[in-house]
Parts: structure tokens; C-alpha cells; sequence
């Protein structure tokens, strides 16, 4: 009897779930953007998007709590948790965080069971008002305006290029391949062709258009301010380039074989895989200052106002600095809440 009961229960949370998920999904209450808002940091983004940080506010995926969805202040105080769900992929405008749920579905919790274990999600800032954008399972989400471009996978097509609007219509295929959209610059985003080149490409969401910029041996494109270009050049054995939206004149900023990176201001964050070791290192946008910040094999590089935050590889434990005292290295261990 009991059993009956819980399968019951279950069933109603169901229904009742895709019930206010509709109902959310379909309001006409959404606050839409005025302009080409950007998201989340081409560098953040490209690691995962784990954190990302909107007018004094970090909105963080929480390794204390199982990546669960939290904020707190750009100093690292008021800590609050949002939602339930295990976020990537964290875009935020003035009104909506949105992310990538990414639930592993160990946990009995109902709400894994009401919605969508792996979906594109939309809350307000404080966690209330759930929206579920897209049902089915997302990777590299970018925020765009008004809309939401990501990969999008289903049995029928596999993985493709989909955009969303940010109150859940006018969902499409843009593409019939899967490209990383890490990369917004207003109203494009800046990719590398990941199936037939490692060219540049641009694409304009105004026409969900894509055109080649430069031709070349690219990784990770990060294009800011519509002039400044840095990439991995996989024909320099993987160092770091940079140039301008001309290609004129591209010089190194390291000679160093780098795994991942982040740019953010007038610093860029990577991690060294070369003859020398493994480290965590930071350079100078000119190529000065070079340094290694710690030794060991390092992914998730994110960057905020104050400080940098990166992951162990093999243990998965995270850890930060102060990006104005960046040898000083700790781990990070926010804590949970209820």
C-alpha cells in the first residue's frame, strides 16, 4: 500500500510539474532585454561556465553542495542558495540567471523527479519563479539579448546549434552542427570550426548567419570589444596568440603549451601541459609578467573582480586568489545551506 501511495505521489508531481513548468514556460511577464546583453565571460563560459558574476553578484556553482546553484557577493560574503539543481553553463542579465541543469539523478529529491534532470533553466535572481526553456539535455549556453544560444541534443539530430528566446519560445535548429557559443560580442559570437577546420567564424544573431573572419589552426577564440582576438594556435604547438579583427601583426603572449585559459582585463589565466610541467600560470596581455601561480594539473580556470577560481584535476577540489595577491592560493570551501 505504501508503495501505491509513493508511485501516486510521483505521478502527481509529474503532472503537476510539466503543468507549472508550461504554465511558466508560456507567461507573458518575461522582462526582456533592451540590448545585446553578453551573459557570462567568453574565458568563464569556455570552462564551464561555473561562475558568473552580474553587477556585484556571483552566481556560482557550489562545490561544497554538489554544484548546486548559490549566489554571494563579489567579496565572497552574503552566501545564499538559489535552487536545488547542479548548474553549468551560468549566464545572468539584470533580471534572470540562467544555466544548464546538469542533475546527475542519484538524488531522490521530487524535484529531480517533477522536472527535467538535464534541461535549460531560467530563475530570477533569487531562485524563485523556475522556468524551464529547453527540456532536453544542453551544453555551452550563451546569452545573447533576448535569446539563448546552446547545444541541444536529441535521439533524431544528435548534437546541434539551437537558440531559444529567453521566455521560452520561438525555439529552433540554427545550425545542424554542435559549435561552442562561449564567445558573445554583442551581437555576435566567435567560434572555431570543430568538425571540418579550426578557422574563426562569426556568427550574427541578427540573421543566425556564420562567416569566416580568419583561417587558421584555432582553439578557444576569445574576441573582445570587437578588436582584441586571443586563440590557441594549434600550429605553434598550442601557445597563445594575439592579434586584432584584421589578423595583422599577431604576436605570442607565451611560448608556453597551454591546455586552458581565461582572458579578463589586462591578465590571462592558463594552464601550462608543456616540458616544463604543469602549473597554473598568468601572463600579462603584452606578453610581460609571466609566472607560474601553482604547480600541478589544473581545468575550470574562472575569473570574477577579485579573484580566480580553479579546480584540481584529479581530486576535483577547487580552489582561488586574489587576483591582486594571486600566490597566495586557497581552497574554496563556501560551506552549504539548507
Amino acid at each position: 500500500m505504501k508503495k501505491i501511495v509513493i508511485a501516486l505521489l510521483v505521478i502527481v508531481l509529474l503532472v503537476t510539474g510539466v503543468f507549472i513548468s508550461n504554465k511558466l514556460k508560456n507567461n507573458n511577464d518575461t522582462i526582456m532585454n533592451s540590448g545585446y546583453v553578453n551573459g557570462n565571460t567568453a574565458g568563464n563560459l569556455y570552462n564551464g561556465g561555473l561562475f558568473c558574476e552580474y553587477n556585484g553578484v556571483i552566481f556560482f556553482s557550489n562545490p561544497s553542495d554538489g554544484g548546486k546553484l548559490y549566489s554571494m557577493d563579489a567579496n565572497g560574503g552574503n552566501l545564499k542558495k538559489l535552487t536545488t539543481d547542479a548548474a553549468t553553463y551560468i549566464n545572468a542579465d539584470e533580471n534572470y540567471v540562467y544555466y544548464v541543469r546538469n542533475n546527475s539523478g542519484d538524488s531522490l529529491d521530487f524535484e529531480f523527479v517533477a522536472f527535467h534532470r538535464n534541461a535549460l533553466v531560467r530563475v530570477d535572481h533569487d531562485g524563485e519563479n523556475l522556468v524551464i526553456l529547453d527540456t532536453e539535455p544542453c551544453l555551452y549556453a550563451s546569452l545573447l539579448g533576448n535569446y539563448i544560444y546552446y547545444i541541444h541534443y536529441d535521439e533524431q539530430e544528435a548534437s546541434t546549434l539551437y537558440k531559444v528566446r529567453i521566455d521560452g519560445e520561438e525555439q529552433k535548429q540554427v545550425m545542424d552542427d554542435a559549435v561552442f557559443t562561449c564567445n558573445a560580442d554583442g551581437q555576435y559570437f566567435y567560434y572555431n570550426g570543430m568538425h571540418t577546420d579550426g578557422s574563426i567564424h562569426r556568427f550574427d544573431t541578427a540573421s543566425d548567419s556564420t562567416t569566416v573572419v580568419y583561417e587558421g589552426n584555432t582553439f578557444q577564440p576569445v574576441v573582445s570589444d570587437g578588436k582584441d582576438v586571443y586563440y590557441i594556435d594549434g600550429n605553434s604547438d598550442y601557445s597563445i596568440i594575439h592579434t586584432n579583427l584584421n589578423f595583422n601583426n599577431p604576436t605570442y603572449i607565451t611560448r608556453d603549451s597551454v591546455d586552458s585559459y581565461n582572458v579578463h582585463g589586462s591578465y590571462i589565466y592558463y594552464q601550462r601541459f608543456d616540458k616544463d610541467g604543469s602549473a597554473l600560470c598568468m601572463v600579462k596581455n603584452d606578453g610581460t609578467e609571466n609566472m607560474v601561480i601553482k604547480e600541478g594539473d589544473f581545468c575550470d580556470i574562472h575569473v570574477t573582480s577579485y579573484y580566480v577560481f580553479f579546480r584540481e584535476y584529479h581530486s576535483g577540489e577547487m580552489y582561488y586568489f586574489a587576483r591582486s595577491n594571486p600566490l597566495d592560493v586557497q581552497r574554496f570551501k563556501p560551506g552549504t545551506l539548507d
